[in-house]
């Protein structure tokens, strides 16, 4: 499959969201709400609950399945008081030392005035720069669209696994081509240059594992044995695995 064959996928209505991974893998699991400034966003869907016997507290950009489900959840474009909500729920994760998964699909942050005006930049800054030295582990599933500093605000993790036909990127290839071309006639073209398939990220290094759609079974057993794993090591062990981790991208 093309490269802007599968960003084009990775939009479409009939996929599965965050809601639907996180109550298929997650059970129990209960919502919370509110970034104890500003508000709730929709866009983000945060709670705790169990994987096994493990709690995790479970993180999902959601996109809405249908128009009147879009409009509610802002088309999985979060306001700065989503990734704060997000943030909240992983400094109490790391208070009680519960794994923290995030099911990651969005085409970015919503870039509206009223975001910028209510710190978008800095709320995404603060998530790179807290999760960086978050003293539990965490885990990043790319599900359907990683697009842009909105993906990556939940994405600064020990692990960071893709579903086949997702795609995850510093920019969407209309974005990209708009900038070099002056016109979005060559995403495709985009598309290719960026590297954006889950294929093309693993054999770089930067993505750790493949799913193929629809077993989510296997990938509820593999997170549990993967956050057994990670739940094995001390704190500086995670800290400084994440650290080696991004300082190595691009060598």
């Amino acid at each position: 499959m093309e490269d802007y064959e599968i960003v084009l996928g990775a939009r479409k209505d009939n996929r599965l969201t965050a809601i639907d991974y996180i109550s298929s893998i997650v059970q129990s699991f209960i919502e919370f709400h509110g970034d104890r400034y500003y508000g709730d966003d929709k866009a983000v869907i945060a709670g705790i609950g169990q994987i096994g016997n493990i709690p995790v507290t479970a993180i999902g950009i959601e996109k809405g399945k249908n128009t009147e489900d879009r409009i509610f959840h802002n088309f999985g474009s979060a306001h700065p008081e989503g990734y704060r909500k997000a943030l909240r729920l992983m400094k109490q994760a790391e208070k009680f030392h519960r794994p923290v998964i995030c099911f990651v699909d969005t085409a970015g942050a919503f870039c509206g005035i009223d975001a910028e005006e209510r710190g978008q930049g800095r709320a995404i800054a603060e998530n790179l720069y807290e999760m960086s030295d978050l003293k539990t582990p965490i885990l990043s599933i790319v599900i359907g669209e990683g697009g842009s500093g909105g993906a990556l605000a939940l994405c600064h993790s020990d692990r960071i696994w893709m579903m086949e036909d997702a795609y995850f990127s510093v920019v969407s290839p209309e974005s990209c081509a708009n900038i070099l071309w002056k016109s979005t006639d060559k995403a495709d073209e985009a598309a290719k240059a960026l590297g954006l398939t889950a294929d093309r990220l693993y054999k770089l290094g930067l993505i750790d594992k493949v799913y193929k759609k629809g077993r989510l079974k296997e990938l509820k057993k593999d997170i549990e044995a993967e956050i057994e794993v990670l739940l094995s090591m001390t704190s500086d062990q995670l800290i400084d695995g994440r650290y080696r981790r991004f300082r190595k991208v691009g060598y």
